[in-house]
C-alpha cells in the first residue's frame, strides 16, 4: 500500500492522480495527460486525442496554466509512463487507488486529454475492476474504441459521458446517449433544454438527463472564436462541409471516368 505523503522520517510520495481547483471542491481526484498533438522529449509528435476535431481549437487545456512548463512536463511525464511502460503503469496506478485517501471517491480520468488506444483503455478497466472501492468516470471523443471495448463491457464502478466536437459525433444517438455539448452560456444550455453541469462536474455521469451542458470557459479569445455556436454545432458545420468536398471530388472522379 502507498505511503502516506506525510510520513516521518520519509520522503513525500508524489501522487499519480491530483487534483485541480474546481475538481478539489467536489473531492474528485483526476488523472491527466497532455491535449492533442504534443511534442515529446525526443522530438516526435504524439496526438493524445486522435478524435478531436472542432474542438481543438476552442480547448481550455491548450492554453493558460496548461501550458507553464512545470505543469506541461508533468503530463508529458503522465503520457510517457502510461504509453511507453502499460505494465508499470497498471501497477503503481491499482496500488496507489489502494490507499485510503481514495476510499469510496470519484476519479476523473483527462480533464485534459483522452483514451488514445485500445490498450490504454483496457489498461484503465484493468484498473478499474482491481480497484472495487473507487469510482472512475469521464468525457470522452473515442466513441468508437467505447462501442466497441466498453458499453458491452464496462466495470461497475465506471461511467462516462460522450462529449461532442470530435470527428465521430455522427455515432452518437443525440437523442437517448448521454453527452456534452460546450455551450457559450448557461442560458444557451438552458434554452437548448440541456442540463447545467456547473454546480458539480460529476453531473455529467449522474444527471437525471442525458444531455450535459457545459457553458465554455470564461477565455475572451476563446469566447471570441467560438461565437453563438456550440462545439457540437461546429463540428456538424465542418461535417457538412467535408461530405460536400468529397462529394466534389467523387463527382470529378466519375466524370474523369
Amino acid at each position: 500500500m502507498p505511503e502516506s505523503p506525510k510520513t516521518p522520517g520519509r520522503t513525500a510520495r508524489k501522487w499519480l492522480l491530483t487534483q485541480n481547483s474546481d475538481l478539489r471542491r467536489i473531492g474528485v481526484f483526476n488523472w491527466t495527460l497532455p491535449a492533442f498533438v504534443v511534442e515529446m522529449p525526443d522530438g516526435s509528435h504524439f496526438n493524445v486525442c486522435p478524435q478531436a476535431s472542432a474542438c481543438a481549437n476552442l480547448c481550455y487545456a491548450r492554453v493558460g496554466t496548461y501550458r507553464f512548463k512545470n505543469v506541461r512536463s508533468a503530463h508529458i511525464r503522465n503520457l510517457l509512463l502510461c504509453r511507453d511502460a502499460p505494465e508499470e503503469f497498471e501497477k503503481r496506478m491499482t496500488d496507489e487507488l489502494s490507499h485510503k485517501r481514495y476510499a469510496d471517491k470519484w476519479i476523473r480520468l483527462h480533464d485534459s486529454g483522452d483514451f488514445y488506444s485500445d490498450e490504454y483503455l483496457l489498461t484503465w478497466m484493468h484498473i478499474m475492476r482491481n480497484s472495487p472501492g473507487v469510482r472512475f468516470y469521464c468525457y470522452t471523443k473515442e466513441i468508437s474504441r467505447f462501442k466497441r471495448l466498453v458499453e458491452n463491457n464496462a466495470p461497475e464502478n465506471f461511467l462516462w459521458c460522450y462529449s461532442l466536437g470530435g470527428k465521430e459525433d455522427h455515432l452518437i444517438d443525440l437523442g437517448t446517449e448521454r453527452h456534452a455539448d460546450v455551450f457559450p452560456d448557461v442560458e444557451a444550455l438552458i434554452a437548448a433544454d440541456y442540463t447545467d453541469q456547473t454546480e458539480s462536474d460529476l453531473l455529467s455521469v449522474l444527471s437525471e438527463s442525458p444531455l450535459v451542458g457545459i457553458p465554455a470557459n470564461r477565455i475572451p479569445h476563446l469566447l471570441k472564436k467560438q461565437g453563438r455556436e456550440t462545439f457540437g454545432s461546429l463540428q456538424r458545420k465542418r461535417d457538412e462541409k467535408l461530405r460536400a468536398k468529397n462529394s466534389g471530388v467523387t463527382r470529378e472522379s466519375e466524370l474523369v471516368r
